[in-house]
Protein backbone atom coordinates (compact mmCIF):
# COMPACT_ATOMS: atom_id res chain seq x y z
CA UNK A 1 0.00 0.00 0.00
CA UNK A 2 1.26 3.06 -0.35
CA UNK A 3 1.50 6.22 1.47
CA UNK A 4 -0.50 8.85 1.53
CA UNK A 5 -0.22 11.12 -1.65
CA UNK A 6 2.35 14.06 -1.50
CA UNK A 7 3.17 17.19 -3.95
CA UNK A 8 5.09 15.45 -5.95
CA UNK A 9 1.91 13.60 -6.97
CA UNK A 10 0.39 16.89 -8.28
CA UNK A 11 -0.35 17.65 -11.94
CA UNK A 12 2.22 20.45 -11.74
CA UNK A 13 1.94 21.03 -15.51
CA UNK A 14 -1.43 22.05 -15.33
CA UNK A 15 -1.28 24.02 -12.26
CA UNK A 16 1.34 26.08 -14.18
CA UNK A 17 -0.81 26.65 -17.03
CA UNK A 18 -3.58 27.54 -14.70
CA UNK A 19 -1.13 30.35 -13.01
CA UNK A 20 -0.54 31.53 -16.44
CA UNK A 21 -4.32 32.33 -17.75
CA UNK A 22 -4.93 33.64 -14.62
CA UNK A 23 -1.92 36.01 -15.12
CA UNK A 24 -3.52 37.38 -18.25
CA UNK A 25 -6.43 37.62 -16.73
CA UNK A 26 -4.81 40.05 -14.06
CA UNK A 27 -2.82 41.79 -16.89
CA UNK A 28 -6.04 42.18 -18.93
CA UNK A 29 -8.32 43.21 -16.22
CA UNK A 30 -5.71 46.54 -15.33
CA UNK A 31 -5.53 47.13 -18.87
CA UNK A 32 -9.43 47.69 -19.31
CA UNK A 33 -9.59 49.52 -15.76
CA UNK A 34 -6.80 51.46 -14.29
CA UNK A 35 -8.14 54.64 -15.97
CA UNK A 36 -11.76 54.25 -15.14
CA UNK A 37 -14.27 54.40 -12.09
CA UNK A 38 -12.82 50.27 -11.68
CA UNK A 39 -9.18 50.96 -11.17
CA UNK A 40 -8.17 48.81 -8.91
CA UNK A 41 -10.00 46.00 -9.62
CA UNK A 42 -6.96 43.71 -10.36
CA UNK A 43 -5.86 43.78 -6.63
CA UNK A 44 -9.55 42.16 -6.15
CA UNK A 45 -8.76 39.27 -8.54
CA UNK A 46 -5.74 38.44 -7.23
CA UNK A 47 -6.93 38.52 -3.99
CA UNK A 48 -9.79 36.13 -5.53
CA UNK A 49 -7.17 33.93 -7.27
CA UNK A 50 -4.96 33.49 -3.80
CA UNK A 51 -8.46 32.46 -2.37
CA UNK A 52 -8.94 29.91 -4.68
CA UNK A 53 -5.42 28.44 -4.74
CA UNK A 54 -5.91 27.80 -1.24
CA UNK A 55 -9.48 26.32 -1.81
CA UNK A 56 -7.98 23.90 -4.20
CA UNK A 57 -5.22 22.82 -2.34
CA UNK A 58 -7.78 22.45 0.60
CA UNK A 59 -10.00 20.31 -1.36
CA UNK A 60 -7.42 18.12 -2.64
CA UNK A 61 -6.12 17.05 0.35
CA UNK A 62 -9.81 15.23 0.88
CA UNK A 63 -10.40 12.20 -0.81
CA UNK A 64 -12.66 12.71 -3.43
CA UNK A 65 -14.63 8.99 -2.18
CA UNK A 66 -15.56 10.59 0.82
CA UNK A 67 -16.77 13.74 -0.82
CA UNK A 68 -19.30 11.41 -3.40
CA UNK A 69 -20.53 9.75 -0.12
CA UNK A 70 -21.93 12.90 0.57
CA UNK A 71 -23.44 13.96 -3.08
CA UNK A 72 -26.76 13.35 -1.93
CA UNK A 73 -26.41 16.15 0.95
CA UNK A 74 -24.37 18.34 -0.83
CA UNK A 75 -27.38 18.30 -3.55
CA UNK A 76 -30.08 19.34 -1.17
CA UNK A 77 -28.29 22.11 0.27
CA UNK A 78 -27.29 23.24 -3.23
CA UNK A 79 -31.58 23.41 -3.61
CA UNK A 80 -32.09 25.39 -0.64
CA UNK A 81 -29.35 27.84 -1.81
CA UNK A 82 -30.78 28.24 -4.58
CA UNK A 83 -34.38 28.78 -3.36
CA UNK A 84 -32.82 31.52 -0.80
CA UNK A 85 -31.49 33.35 -3.53
CA UNK A 86 -35.09 33.34 -5.15
CA UNK A 87 -36.29 34.98 -1.76
CA UNK A 88 -33.59 36.66 0.51
CA UNK A 89 -31.30 37.00 -2.20
CA UNK A 90 -29.47 40.48 -3.44
CA UNK A 91 -30.32 41.91 -6.75
CA UNK A 92 -27.94 43.22 -10.06
CA UNK A 93 -28.75 44.19 -13.03
CA UNK A 94 -32.38 42.90 -13.11
CA UNK A 95 -31.27 39.18 -11.67
CA UNK A 96 -32.18 37.90 -8.02
CA UNK A 97 -28.56 35.57 -8.34
CA UNK A 98 -26.24 36.66 -5.42
CA UNK A 99 -26.56 36.47 -1.34
CA UNK A 100 -24.09 38.27 1.36
CA UNK A 101 -21.26 36.37 2.50
CA UNK A 102 -18.93 37.50 4.88
CA UNK A 103 -19.04 41.56 3.24
CA UNK A 104 -18.80 39.64 -0.06
CA UNK A 105 -21.80 38.34 -2.76
CA UNK A 106 -21.81 34.75 -3.29
CA UNK A 107 -23.63 33.72 -6.79
CA UNK A 108 -24.79 30.23 -5.67
CA UNK A 109 -25.28 28.94 -8.86
CA UNK A 110 -21.49 29.11 -9.90
CA UNK A 111 -21.09 26.64 -6.80
CA UNK A 112 -23.94 24.83 -7.72
CA UNK A 113 -22.29 23.49 -10.90
CA UNK A 114 -19.57 21.94 -8.58
CA UNK A 115 -22.16 20.03 -6.99
CA UNK A 116 -23.80 19.03 -10.12
CA UNK A 117 -20.81 17.54 -11.46
CA UNK A 118 -20.26 15.62 -7.73
CA UNK A 119 -23.66 14.36 -7.82
CA UNK A 120 -23.94 13.24 -11.47
CA UNK A 121 -19.81 11.40 -11.41
CA UNK A 122 -21.87 9.55 -8.24
CA UNK A 123 -24.53 8.67 -10.17
CA UNK A 124 -23.24 7.66 -13.37
CA UNK A 125 -20.45 5.63 -11.62
CA UNK A 126 -23.17 3.49 -9.78
CA UNK A 127 -24.53 2.30 -12.83
CA UNK A 128 -23.90 -1.10 -13.45
CA UNK A 129 -24.49 -1.22 -17.01
CA UNK A 130 -22.24 -0.75 -20.05
CA UNK A 131 -25.37 0.70 -21.47
CA UNK A 132 -27.51 3.62 -20.54
CA UNK A 133 -31.69 2.74 -19.79
CA UNK A 134 -34.25 5.21 -20.75
CA UNK A 135 -35.05 5.23 -16.63
CA UNK A 136 -31.57 5.77 -15.92
CA UNK A 137 -31.17 9.09 -18.25
CA UNK A 138 -34.67 10.33 -16.69
CA UNK A 139 -33.61 9.96 -13.05
CA UNK A 140 -30.26 12.22 -13.99
CA UNK A 141 -31.95 14.71 -16.00
CA UNK A 142 -34.35 15.60 -13.45
CA UNK A 143 -31.44 15.57 -11.54
CA UNK A 144 -30.05 18.49 -13.28
CA UNK A 145 -33.79 19.65 -14.24
CA UNK A 146 -34.01 20.90 -10.71
CA UNK A 147 -31.60 23.16 -10.19
CA UNK A 148 -31.82 24.51 -13.47
CA UNK A 149 -35.09 25.52 -13.33
CA UNK A 150 -33.93 26.79 -10.48
CA UNK A 151 -31.47 28.93 -12.03
CA UNK A 152 -33.40 30.02 -14.73
CA UNK A 153 -35.66 31.38 -12.17
CA UNK A 154 -33.04 34.32 -11.52
CA UNK A 155 -32.87 34.49 -14.19
CA UNK A 156 -29.06 33.27 -15.60
CA UNK A 157 -29.97 31.49 -18.47
CA UNK A 158 -25.93 31.36 -19.04
CA UNK A 159 -24.92 29.57 -15.82
CA UNK A 160 -27.97 27.37 -16.97
CA UNK A 161 -27.17 26.33 -19.79
CA UNK A 162 -23.87 24.88 -18.50
CA UNK A 163 -25.27 22.30 -16.57
CA UNK A 164 -26.51 21.00 -20.19
CA UNK A 165 -23.14 19.81 -21.30
CA UNK A 166 -22.42 18.16 -17.84
CA UNK A 167 -25.28 16.07 -18.26
CA UNK A 168 -24.15 15.35 -21.59
CA UNK A 169 -20.86 14.26 -21.29
CA UNK A 170 -21.91 12.63 -18.38
CA UNK A 171 -24.59 10.32 -20.51
CA UNK A 172 -22.10 10.06 -23.19
CA UNK A 173 -19.40 8.33 -21.00
CA UNK A 174 -21.68 6.22 -19.34
CA UNK A 175 -23.55 4.47 -22.19
CA UNK A 176 -25.85 6.35 -23.67
CA UNK A 177 -27.46 4.69 -26.23
CA UNK A 178 -27.90 5.77 -29.72
CA UNK A 179 -31.56 5.49 -30.07
CA UNK A 180 -31.83 7.65 -27.30
CA UNK A 181 -29.23 10.61 -28.18
CA UNK A 182 -31.65 10.57 -31.08
CA UNK A 183 -34.51 10.93 -29.38
CA UNK A 184 -33.04 14.00 -26.89
CA UNK A 185 -31.11 15.54 -30.01
CA UNK A 186 -34.51 16.14 -31.58
CA UNK A 187 -36.26 16.73 -28.36
CA UNK A 188 -33.19 19.53 -27.23
CA UNK A 189 -33.40 20.94 -31.37
CA UNK A 190 -37.25 21.53 -30.77
CA UNK A 191 -36.51 23.02 -27.61
CA UNK A 192 -34.27 25.72 -29.05
CA UNK A 193 -36.73 26.48 -32.37
CA UNK A 194 -39.01 27.54 -29.26
CA UNK A 195 -36.90 29.64 -28.01
CA UNK A 196 -36.69 31.79 -31.47
CA UNK A 197 -40.95 31.63 -31.62
CA UNK A 198 -42.56 34.70 -30.16
CA UNK A 199 -45.64 33.00 -28.11
CA UNK A 200 -43.76 30.34 -26.70
CA UNK A 201 -40.22 32.25 -26.00
CA UNK A 202 -42.41 35.10 -24.49
CA UNK A 203 -43.13 32.59 -21.69
CA UNK A 204 -39.68 31.28 -20.84
CA UNK A 205 -37.07 34.24 -21.25
CA UNK A 206 -37.26 37.56 -19.79
CA UNK A 207 -37.65 40.32 -22.92
CA UNK A 208 -33.84 40.93 -22.49
CA UNK A 209 -33.02 37.40 -22.82
CA UNK A 210 -35.03 37.22 -25.93
CA UNK A 211 -33.44 40.22 -27.47
CA UNK A 212 -30.02 38.68 -26.91
CA UNK A 213 -31.07 35.34 -28.66
CA UNK A 214 -32.27 37.23 -31.47
CA UNK A 215 -30.01 40.41 -31.66
CA UNK A 216 -26.97 38.67 -32.73
CA UNK A 217 -28.26 36.96 -36.21
CA UNK A 218 -28.76 40.95 -37.13
CA UNK A 219 -27.36 43.68 -34.26
CA UNK A 220 -26.89 46.38 -36.85
CA UNK A 221 -30.40 46.88 -36.92
CA UNK A 222 -30.61 47.91 -33.55
CA UNK A 223 -26.70 49.41 -33.06
CA UNK A 224 -27.59 51.43 -30.38
CA UNK A 225 -29.90 49.27 -28.52
CA UNK A 226 -29.60 45.41 -28.36
CA UNK A 227 -27.40 44.62 -30.87
CA UNK A 228 -24.35 47.32 -29.07
CA UNK A 229 -22.82 44.78 -26.82
CA UNK A 230 -22.16 42.27 -29.82
CA UNK A 231 -20.83 45.25 -32.63
CA UNK A 232 -18.65 46.57 -30.34
CA UNK A 233 -16.75 43.48 -29.23
CA UNK A 234 -16.74 43.01 -33.28
CA UNK A 235 -15.20 46.28 -33.57
CA UNK A 236 -12.43 45.69 -30.99
CA UNK A 237 -11.40 41.90 -32.53
CA UNK A 238 -11.04 43.33 -35.36
CA UNK A 239 -9.30 46.37 -34.73
CA UNK A 240 -6.24 44.16 -33.31
CA UNK A 241 -5.70 42.82 -36.33
CA UNK A 242 -1.98 39.85 -36.19
CA UNK A 243 -0.09 41.94 -33.53
CA UNK A 244 -2.70 43.69 -31.87
CA UNK A 245 -2.85 47.37 -30.52
CA UNK A 246 -0.55 47.46 -27.49
CA UNK A 247 -0.41 47.41 -23.93
CA UNK A 248 -3.28 49.91 -22.96
CA UNK A 249 -3.92 51.13 -26.23
CA UNK A 250 -6.63 49.48 -27.38
CA UNK A 251 -9.27 52.60 -28.20
CA UNK A 252 -12.10 50.24 -27.80
CA UNK A 253 -10.81 49.18 -24.15
CA UNK A 254 -9.44 52.37 -22.93
CA UNK A 255 -12.92 54.60 -23.96
CA UNK A 256 -14.83 51.77 -22.68
CA UNK A 257 -16.89 50.99 -25.62
CA UNK A 258 -16.58 47.65 -24.84
CA UNK A 259 -19.16 46.12 -22.79
CA UNK A 260 -17.78 44.88 -19.48
CA UNK A 261 -14.75 44.55 -21.43
CA UNK A 262 -13.06 43.39 -17.47
CA UNK A 263 -15.31 40.20 -17.52
CA UNK A 264 -17.54 39.01 -20.24
CA UNK A 265 -15.82 40.40 -22.70
CA UNK A 266 -12.47 40.60 -22.02
CA UNK A 267 -11.36 38.41 -24.76
CA UNK A 268 -12.53 41.55 -26.75
CA UNK A 269 -10.50 43.82 -24.95
CA UNK A 270 -6.89 41.22 -25.39
CA UNK A 271 -7.85 40.45 -28.77
CA UNK A 272 -7.74 44.30 -29.57
CA UNK A 273 -4.45 45.10 -27.48
CA UNK A 274 -2.98 41.72 -28.10
CA UNK A 275 -4.19 40.93 -31.58
CA UNK A 276 -4.56 37.39 -33.21
CA UNK A 277 -1.06 35.97 -31.35
CA UNK A 278 -2.47 36.82 -28.43
CA UNK A 279 -5.82 35.17 -28.87
CA UNK A 280 -3.82 31.53 -30.36
CA UNK A 281 -2.05 32.15 -27.08
CA UNK A 282 -5.27 32.37 -24.59
CA UNK A 283 -6.57 30.03 -26.62
CA UNK A 284 -3.82 27.31 -26.62
CA UNK A 285 -3.47 27.60 -23.03
CA UNK A 286 -6.98 26.80 -22.83
CA UNK A 287 -6.77 23.93 -25.53
CA UNK A 288 -3.58 22.24 -22.79
CA UNK A 289 -5.48 23.14 -20.05
CA UNK A 290 -8.39 20.41 -21.47
CA UNK A 291 -6.23 18.25 -22.82
CA UNK A 292 -4.31 17.56 -19.33
CA UNK A 293 -7.98 17.11 -17.80
CA UNK A 294 -8.83 14.52 -20.10
CA UNK A 295 -5.04 12.71 -19.50
CA UNK A 296 -5.97 13.08 -15.70
CA UNK A 297 -9.42 11.70 -16.38
CA UNK A 298 -7.89 8.51 -18.33
CA UNK A 299 -5.35 8.13 -15.68
CA UNK A 300 -7.73 7.95 -12.58
CA UNK A 301 -8.24 4.66 -10.60
CA UNK A 302 -12.17 4.35 -11.15
CA UNK A 303 -15.38 5.29 -13.01
CA UNK A 304 -16.33 7.93 -10.04
CA UNK A 305 -12.47 9.68 -10.46
CA UNK A 306 -13.32 9.77 -14.35
CA UNK A 307 -16.65 11.02 -14.57
CA UNK A 308 -15.78 14.20 -11.92
CA UNK A 309 -12.50 14.99 -14.01
CA UNK A 310 -14.62 14.82 -17.18
CA UNK A 311 -17.56 16.86 -15.77
CA UNK A 312 -14.46 19.82 -14.87
CA UNK A 313 -13.81 19.38 -18.31
CA UNK A 314 -16.96 19.99 -19.84
CA UNK A 315 -17.81 22.65 -17.62
CA UNK A 316 -14.26 24.14 -18.63
CA UNK A 317 -14.73 23.49 -22.61
CA UNK A 318 -18.46 24.90 -22.48
CA UNK A 319 -17.21 28.20 -20.94
CA UNK A 320 -14.48 28.76 -23.28
CA UNK A 321 -16.56 28.07 -26.14
CA UNK A 322 -19.41 29.79 -25.49
CA UNK A 323 -17.54 32.84 -24.25
CA UNK A 324 -15.22 32.99 -27.53
CA UNK A 325 -18.08 32.71 -29.65
CA UNK A 326 -19.84 35.14 -28.03
CA UNK A 327 -17.37 38.01 -28.31
CA UNK A 328 -16.73 37.54 -32.41
CA UNK A 329 -20.78 36.62 -32.82
CA UNK A 330 -21.28 33.21 -33.44
CA UNK A 331 -24.08 32.95 -30.53
CA UNK A 332 -25.79 34.85 -28.48
CA UNK A 333 -24.85 37.22 -25.84
CA UNK A 334 -25.04 34.57 -22.19
CA UNK A 335 -23.28 36.07 -19.87
CA UNK A 336 -21.35 33.27 -19.70
CA UNK A 337 -17.27 34.09 -18.26
CA UNK A 338 -14.17 32.95 -19.41
CA UNK A 339 -12.53 31.06 -17.33
CA UNK A 340 -9.76 32.26 -14.90
CA UNK A 341 -9.46 35.16 -17.31
CA UNK A 342 -12.58 37.23 -16.46
CA UNK A 343 -13.46 39.17 -13.20
CA UNK A 344 -15.22 37.72 -10.75
CA UNK A 345 -15.40 35.94 -7.16
CA UNK A 346 -17.24 33.22 -7.37
CA UNK A 347 -16.78 32.46 -10.80
CA UNK A 348 -13.20 31.91 -9.87
CA UNK A 349 -13.62 30.00 -7.05
CA UNK A 350 -15.74 27.69 -8.94
CA UNK A 351 -12.74 27.01 -11.37
CA UNK A 352 -10.46 26.63 -8.62
CA UNK A 353 -12.35 24.18 -6.58
CA UNK A 354 -13.35 22.15 -9.63
CA UNK A 355 -9.38 21.67 -10.58
CA UNK A 356 -9.18 20.96 -6.80
CA UNK A 357 -11.12 18.06 -7.70
CA UNK A 358 -9.11 17.16 -10.57
CA UNK A 359 -5.95 16.79 -8.48
CA UNK A 360 -7.62 14.79 -5.77
CA UNK A 361 -8.37 12.17 -8.53
CA UNK A 362 -5.11 12.60 -9.83
CA UNK A 363 -2.72 12.04 -6.29
CA UNK A 364 -4.73 9.01 -5.29
CA UNK A 365 -4.53 6.99 -8.73
CA UNK A 366 -1.64 4.71 -7.30
CA UNK A 367 -3.33 4.49 -3.67
CA UNK A 368 -5.34 1.34 -2.63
Amino acid sequence: MKEAPGTRDYDWWLLAILATICALGVIEIYSATHGSSLAGMHMKQIRWLAIGFVAMFALSRLDYHLILDQAPILYLLGVIALVAVLLVGHTRFGAKRWIPVLGEFLQVSELVKLIIIIVLARFFAEVRSDQLSLRDLIKAGLLVGLPLALILKQPDLGTALVLVPLLVVGAYLGGLQWQHAAIFSLAGILLIGSVFYPPVSRHILKPYQRERITSFLHPEEDAKGSGYQLLQSEIAVGSGGFWGKGFGKGSQNQLGYIPVRYSDFIMSAWAEEQGFKGVLLALGLYMALLLRLVQNAQRAKDRAGMFLVMGVAAALGFHVLVNVAMVIGYMPVTGIPLPLMSYGGSATLFVFLAIGLVMNVRIRRFVN
